[in-house]
Formats: C-alpha cells, sequence, structure tokens
C-alpha cells in the first residue's frame, strides 16, 4: 500500500511539474495571445485568379496592443499606425475568429486595412491569417518577433 501511495504522490508531482512549464497561451482568448510583435513570414495563394501583389499586408512588423492600437512598419520601413480588433464570428455550427486591421502613415496619409475571415494560432509563437475571395484564397503566415 505505502508504494502505491509513492507512485502516486510520484505521479502528481510530475503532472504538476510538467504543467506548470508548459506554454499556456492555448488557454487565453485569440484577443490576449495576439498581443505582441509579429512578423509576416510567408503569403499563401491558393485556387484560381487573384495575386498576392494586391493585398495591402506581404511583409513587415506588428505591434499588437492590449488597447486596440497596433504599429505596423513594412519592409520598405514606413511607419503606420492604427487599430485591430478580433471578433468570434458563428457559421454552419462552426466558430471562427475574425481579424480586421486598419492602419495609416501620418507623413503619406496612405491608409491599409485588411479583414481576415479567420485566423488561427497553430502555436504561441506562429499563426495563420485566411482571406476568402471567390475563388482564390490567400493565407498569411504571422511569427512572434
Amino acid at each position: 500500500m505505502a508504494k502505491f501511495y509513492a507512485y502516486t504522490f510520484m505521479f502528481v508531482l510530475g503532472s504538476f511539474i510538467l504543467l506548470s512549464s508548459c506554454s499556456k497561451d492555448f488557454l487565453k482568448s485569440y484577443d490576449r495571445r495576439i498581443i505582441g510583435t509579429w512578423n509576416i513570414t510567408d503569403v499563401d495563394r491558393n485556387g484560381f485568379g487573384g495575386s498576392t501583389s494586391d493585398l495591402p499586408f506581404k511583409d513587415g512588423q506588428f505591434s499588437f496592443s492590449t488597447d486596440g492600437s497596433l504599429t505596423y512598419r513594412d519592409a520598405a520601413g514606413q511607419s503606420f499606425t492604427g487599430t485591430w480588433s478580433i471578433q468570434k464570428k458563428y457559421w454552419n455550427d462552426q466558430t471562427y475568429q475574425s481579424l480586421e486591421i486598419q492602419v495609416v502613415n501620418f507623413t503619406t496619409q496612405e491608409m491599409r486595412s485588411e479583414y481576415y475571415d479567420d485566423i488561427n494560432f497553430t502555436s504561441s509563437g506562429h499563426f495563420n491569417a485566411r482571406i476568402e475571395q471567390g475563388l482564390h484564397s490567400y493565407v498569411t503566415h504571422y511569427r512572434r518577433g
């Protein structure tokens, strides 16, 4: 009987250590998981038609803040400021998380915005954002920077 208690104690202790050392990001809401700095690493086009050159965000770095504000710096070094929001959407018994980004460069007055139909965190340091447009779609890959 003493061995049973010893094994049980070791199992509980081991489980506690394992769980406390793992990232708990998957337990956070998308609003909290996105906070921080992210870099676009790739944009994939799927389907017929369309071109990634038409997308407002093909590269660059985003810094998402808790108050819904963000800064964006494109590959050319231009700086933009704006807002972001994540909305939970329901369609055909499925849940989607949409992401809307709107930024402006106050020096050039250039505005950029994008509505991602669905975002999906694949790890604590990576998420994909999908745009559906008719017969084609785009998937933008973001990595924590």
